[in-house]
């Protein structure tokens, strides 16, 4: 299994000012397979230290934070010389915070040495702890696989091949492949050990499975990793967002989560679950000004989940009313098919992603900051392009660039362009 992030990886190879790397994202999305995996491609040798299980090596962090005199000390203890052709690896470092600390030792006193680290819910456990050194780390986020990543997997070279190179013509001769897929990366998602099953077995039945094994193994976090009185605001949060997402209005309302509810009731409950990765917060803007950041509304936001699969198996959307197009998902397929381009732009780390509505008059689904421009997106379902809000906006705003995400083949009309849902991810090279 190929993943993009491969690339950011070797990037940060080949700096020469370097720092140790910290990846972030929501649990199982790969972290572990991609350290190693970057190790056995990239280096001589890798020395792979998982402090959760090896209290021998927690042991050595307990002295001083000497970076030479710890690998010395994991080279005999792991048989291996470390030098700068080995790529050291601490996973589920939040299990020994002083091995967090020597990553600023790493840094200053032994730099050459390439240094990865990982673990779960650390974005949780970097937020309780302010002194984390601030400037001797660089992070790297790690999320679900996108559709280009998927159809890599599933081998469908030729269609990937033909999607980057934009070859509208045949595409469009090949709308229903791209349709029955992308139905297929709806209902599957792109958390690499579910993808990997599917590649192999075809399976829903077993996909699904290992989806609400995975969704319960998150509320077993919910229990075990936060202050215990705020568990079960944490799973309300959560639990909610199919319902939230369901509503033709898609602003968080909290009245959804029990009647009576407040805001200061469950704050802390989504930004523990953003910290953590499982959610995407997508902030309303009163207007596309630059920078968006300046324009949001901090009261009134989306909460999307980490990936599509498993939105809808918490939703308990079966594969049948998916893949043969059953009329009972009409109501839902939006709510699939805005989680699904959220998690395309997502991809991209350091694109600010927002939404905008006007006094209940017109919402437009998406808007991003790229490349100096302040571009509305509207994400439409099927090959319907009715898209009312959007030409509201384009009225209001006159955007160099506006998007439409549907079904429907491609074309450019004026400054709209209509691109194809399943080339998202290419935007930037389309426009």
């Amino acid at each position: 299994m190929y993943r993009y992030a491969l690339e950011n990886l070797k990037q940060w190879k080949q700096r020469s000012n370097r720092k140790p790397l910290i990846l972030q994202g929501a649990r199982q999305v790969g972290k572990t397979w991609l350290m190693q995996e970057f190790g056995r491609l990239e280096f001589k040798q890798t020395v792979y230290i998982n402090f959760e299980f090896n209290e021998e090596a927690r042991g050595l962090f307990e002295r001083n934070l000497d970076p030479i005199r710890i690998t010395q000390s994991l080279s005999a203890m792991e048989r291996k010389e470390i030098t700068p052709d080995t790529l050291l690896i601490f996973d589920e470092i939040q299990a020994c915070p002083r091995a967090l600390t020597s990553l600023k030792y790493f840094c200053e006193n032994l730099p050459q040495q390439p240094v990865l680290a990982a673990g779960s819910l650390l974005g949780v456990f970097l937020h309780q702890h302010t002194s984390f050194p601030v400037g001797k780390v660089e992070f790297l986020h790690v999320y679900p696989l996108s559709f280009m990543e998927f159809l890599q997997a599933m081998g469908e070279d030729l269609l990937y091949q033909l999607l980057l190179q934009r070859n509208f013509a045949n595409i469009s001769d090949l709308k229903p492949t791209c349709e029955d897929l992308l139905k297929q990366y709806y209902y599957v998602g792109g958390m690499p050990a579910v993808v990997a099953e599917f590649a192999k077995t075809k399976n829903y039945q077993t996909v699904r499975q290992m989806q609400l094994e995975l969704l319960n193994a998150y509320e077993g976090d919910f229990s075990k990793y936060p202050p215990a009185n705020m568990a079960q605001r944490i799973r309300e949060v959560w639990r909610s967002i199919p319902n939230q997402l369901a509503k033709e209005n898609k602003k968080f309302i909290y009245g959804v989560i029990r009647e009576g509810a407040r805001a200061k009731e469950y704050e802390l409950a989504i930004e523990w679950l953003q910290n953590c990765g499982l959610i995407y917060k997508l902030q309303r803007i009163s207007k596309p000004g630059m920078p968006l950041s300046m324009y949001q509304d901090l009261s009134a936001f989306k909460l999307f989940m980490v990936d599509v699969g498993l939105l809808g198996a918490a939703s308990k959307l079966d594969d049948k009313t998916l893949i043969d197009g059953s009329s009972m998902l009409s109501e839902f397929k939006g709510a699939l098919t805005e989680q699904y381009v959220l998690q395309q732009l997502k991809t991209d780390p350091y694109l600010p992603v927002y939404y905008w509505t006007s006094n209940a008059q017109a919402e437009v689904d998406f808007v991003i900051q790229y490349d100096n421009k302040i571009i509305p997106i509207e994400a439409k379902a099927t090959t319907n392009l009715r898209a009312k809000s959007l030409k509201y906006y384009c009225e209001q705003y006159k955007p160099e660039i506006a998007l439409r995400f549907s079904m429907a083949d491609y074309k450019q009309t004026d400054n709209l362009y209509d691109i194809p849902l399943c080339m998202v991810e290419l935007f930037r090279k389309i426009i």
